[in-house]
């Protein structure tokens, strides 16, 4: 089972990699991680960093693609954030922490997908 979620997720990752490329965010990391946790993707947004995390279902049992981003899982992407802000001295930049909900059909093609943007404070 973990190695089909992997599968699932990384399918997500990348139509949300897509998706914002459609955007025209400006992707500058996929996969950022650290000791604090991980980030699926960072990017630029014109001139707003944003933070983002994917979320793919294809079976809505569990519940929406949203509602799996936990209160721990907020503060696990802040805290890489703060890592990534620090890291890089992007100090005077304003930021945002974005979701993208990816919704597959059980042949793992994309049926929907839907940026949250300012997802979490």
């Amino acid at each position: 089972m973990k190695k089909l979620n992997k599968s699932i997720g990384t399918t997500g990752e990348n139509i949300a990699f897509n998706l914002l490329l459609s955007e025209k965010y400006n992707i500058i990391k996929k996969n950022f991680n650290c000791r604090n946790g991980e980030i699926d993707i960072i990017g630029w947004d014109k001139e707003i960093l944003c933070f983002i995390e994917v979320k793919t279902r294809y079976d809505l049992g569990f519940g929406s693609p949203m509602e799996a981003v936990s209160f721990s899982k907020v503060l696990s992407i802040k805290r890489v954030a703060k890592y990534f802000i620090h890291k890089y001295g992007l100090y005077n930049v304003n930021a945002r922490f974005d979701v993208i909900e990816v919704y597959l059909n059980h042949r793992n093609a994309d049926i929907k997908t839907n940026l949250i943007k300012d997802a979490f404070r």
